[in-house]
């Protein structure tokens, strides 16, 4: 029995190893393409891909400061490929062009051992880098992950609103180069900038509501980013769509009440004291300090400069955002631009350095509904932060509903409303 036993153990490791061989040999005579599909399909270990890009692929402010398309990716990934195996390392660094991306290449690509690269730059290459440069710097980025073994993702930039900075034709010229790059080293493009002007042709207004500046895709869009990607990556569509906000809202808060340190609070009128209130009735002994935002008679351009001037300067632990259901801007496409920077401007420039929530202003006070209110609601999930809002048919005072929300997020750390 213990020969038999040893015997199955040899054909299994030998059948282990024929599937290996197989997963090796079969990207060697397919296309890249093919190659990227095979790495999570066929393959019999972890894979890992790192994004080498730019500010929209770095995690800054424009997605809530905790995750960016990389992170969606790993996601799409595992969702369109249930037992992939995969890693998604982020290596996207604010103002960066396809030529710091050669200089920190072997830092922040190699040194991660990773088995797929996807390239994304040309936002920051239109302003300072030639097309000649550009599309040099391209050929060589694919030319040394290929040298190191990796398998290569060019990526068209997001489509953007056009600017005298960046104007859309030049950018256009940019995304020219990148998939001539992508036909010539026989590599697959990533046509985020195609997916992104067709959904912009046939709905301008969920576009719009995609962007968190005029170059900057909102949280709504990098998910849409990860979506096509993954499309690209693995040949298979899947939605992130009903993906909740990023967990734990007031970790970073929660985490100085349990070391004993004193929290500094950020808060719009009226719940200046509602939030001290909130956060003492859970946990009596927490030391809240409390900086009152007013807000009340401030027009919502008023209220945008303000955040502009005062949150990263002072670097509280908490944010508590609630615009008035007075504060307007007309039109519509004007009240969604700076109700997202006050969103933007009350969070650090970088990945998350405090917590920042959302109440929105029926909380304070009830009222029949509207249709800013439902573009309130699209606006905080599209930056990917918690909103506490009030059911239809609650009637409860501001103060229950945000003692409520608090008492829910210690019940269920992780798994916040």
């Amino acid at each position: 029995m213990q020969h038999l036993h040893e015997r199955g153990v040899v054909f299994r490791q030998f059948l282990s190893g024929i599937c290996l061989l197989i997963g090796l040999l079969i990207p060697a005579f397919a296309t890249d393409t093919d190659k990227t599909t095979a790495l999570l399909d066929v393959t019999a270990r972890p894979a890992t891909i790192v994004c080498l890009g730019d500010s929209v692929t770095g995690v800054y402010y424009h997605t809530g400061g905790k995750r960016a398309y990389p992170e969606m990716l790993e996601l799409a990934i595992r969702q369109a490929v249930p037992g992939a195996m995969v890693t998604v390392i982020n290596a996207g660094i604010s103002g960066h062009t396809t030529q710091d991306g050669l200089a920190r290449f072997d830092r922040d690509v190699l040194s991660r051992r990773p088995d797929l690269v996807t390239i994304s730059f040309g936002l920051n290459d239109m302003v300072r880098v030639s097309e000649d440069q550009f599309r040099r710097n391209l050929d060589t980025l694919v030319e040394r992950c290929r040298a190191a073994g990796c398998l290569v993702v060019l990526c068209t930039p997001n489509s953007v609103i056009t600017s005298d900075s960046r104007p859309v034709k030049k950018l256009i010229r940019y995304c020219d180069l990148i998939r001539a790059a992508g036909r010539d080293q026989k590599v697959p493009v990533c046509d985020q900038f195609t997916a992104g002007e067709a959904l912009k042709a046939s709905d301008p207004r969920a576009w719009r509501l995609t962007l968190s500046d005029s170059i900057h895709p909102n949280m709504a869009g990098h998910k849409l980013m990860a979506e096509e990607l993954c499309r690209t990556i693995t040949g298979r569509s899947t939605s992130l769509t009903d993906l909740p906000p990023a967990s734990d809202p007031l970790a970073l808060t929660m985490a100085r009440i349990r070391r004993g340190q004193p929290v500094r609070v950020l808060a719009m009128s009226p719940f200046e004291k509602q939030i001290e209130t909130a956060i003492r009735r859970k946990y009596p002994d927490a030391v809240v300090e409390v900086t009152p935002w007013p807000v009340d008679g401030r027009t919502l351009g008023e209220i945008e400069t303000a955040a502009s001037q005062t949150v990263r300067k002072m670097k509280p632990d908490l944010v508590v955002i609630a615009v008035p259901r007075s504060a307007t801007a007309e039109p519509d496409e004007e009240f969604a631009r700076s109700y997202s920077w006050v969103m933007n401007w009350s969070l650090s420039f970088g990945r998350a350095e405090w917590d920042c929530v959302v109440i929105h202003s029926t909380v304070a006070a009830p009222a029949d509904s509207s249709p800013r209110d439902a573009l309130v609601r699209r606006l905080v999930a599209a930056q990917d932060l918690h909103l506490v809002d009030r059911a239809a048919t609650d009637a409860s005072s501001s103060e229950v509903i945000l003692s409520r929300w608090i008492e829910s997020l210690a019940a269920s750390p992780g798994k916040a409303n």
